[in-house]
């Protein structure tokens, strides 16, 4: 495994880290989610992604229950905040009310004394940016988080963002977690030099577009063969990448990986991490190997020639 600093930060994390949305407390069980982090950490992986909302706080206590065996400092902790966890007009958002509670919330149902990167889950409107990042500014300050991360956010609102915490003279953004993969390159155009300019670490969530570039699927009609795509919770955005077009890239990107003796989970890991403003990308599991294919994929460079051939097949060459 190697090990990329988050953004401007001194903290090191893993090129791959483990993620837990609709796997852990979802079909993925206890038992199972225990052997995924213990794979996990004991392959090189030093940090763990979860959230709030997933399964409505399981997903987070599922984690600390994982993680409990690993000594606090041998790991890189990050949840969120932002979404619904109630039908209460306070219970979501990025108040400071709802950041506070939901901070201490995250921190028993992880059941650890500090958090290590905090994410802003996606932006709120109702809810002025100087509220919010005082908000985040005080729970460092208050050592409950070390980092403080945005996610799901337009170019304009990192811009936004990033001149009121200057402005407030608060805590610089660490992180940013943005959708990033080989369909997805959205981000390229504005947001990574925009938070290359400003220190903002990259961590990339669905690198394998659920599954699809990780060559699970053999058509569109092929939902067998992924436990996400016929459960409930995941199978909304397991399909929405189950496009005729996209099955057929990875099937010819697979051909192509096993060129360079590469899986193409592998593969479009690399490419992911290809760009050195991203710092780690987020993979889920529910089975052990799945970890250690992935974790393979750390290290990996491939030249910019050898990029554009992959670019082709995707249509962008």
């Amino acid at each position: 495994m190697e090990y990329r600093k988050l953004g401007a930060t001194g903290l090191k994390v893993s090129e791959i880290s483990l993620g837990s949305w609709l796997t852990f407390g979802g079909y993925v069980g206890k038992e199972t989610a225990r052997q995924l982090v213990t794979k996990a950490y004991d392959s090189g992986i030093n940090f763990f992604d979860t959230a709030n909302v997933y399964m409505n706080g399981e997903a987070e206590r599922v984690v600390g229950e994982a993680l409990a065996r690993i000594p606090r400092s041998a790991y890189v902790l990050a949840t969120k905040v932002r979404g619904p966890m109630g039908d209460l007009p306070n219970q979501q958002g990025l108040s400071r009310k709802h950041i506070f509670e939901q901070c201490d919330a995250s921190l028993r149902r992880l059941g650890v004394e500090y958090i290590d990167l905090y994410y802003c889950h996606y932006p709120d409107a109702e809810t002025p940016m100087e509220e919010t990042y005082r908000a985040m500014d005080d729970l460092v300050r208050q050592g409950k988080i070390l980092y403080v991360g945005i996610s799901n956010m337009s170019a304009a609102d990192i811009e936004r963002a990033v001149a009121v915490v200057d402005k407030l003279g608060l805590r610089p953004i660490a992180a940013n977690q943005p959708l990033y993969n080989m369909f997805a390159p959205g981000i390229e155009p504005e947001i990574l030099p925009l938070c290359d300019r400003h220190g903002i670490g990259q961590v990339a969530y669905s690198p394998l577009a659920q599954g699809v570039l990780a060559g699970n699927f053999k058509s569109v009609a092929d939902v067998r063969s992924s436990n996400r795509a016929a459960d409930g919770n995941g199978s909304e955005a397991v399909r929405s990448w189950l496009k005729e077009e996209y099955v057929h890239q990875a099937r010819t990107l697979q051909e192509m990986a096993a060129d360079f003796g590469l899986t193409l989970s592998q593969l479009a890991l690399a490419w992911t991490l290809r760009h050195p403003q991203v710092s780690s990308a987020i993979v889920g599991a529910s089975r052990p190997e799945q970890v250690e294919e992935n974790v393979r994929a750390s290290g990996v460079r491939l030249s910019e020639a050898q990029w554009a051939e992959f670019e082709a097949v995707l249509g962008r060459r």
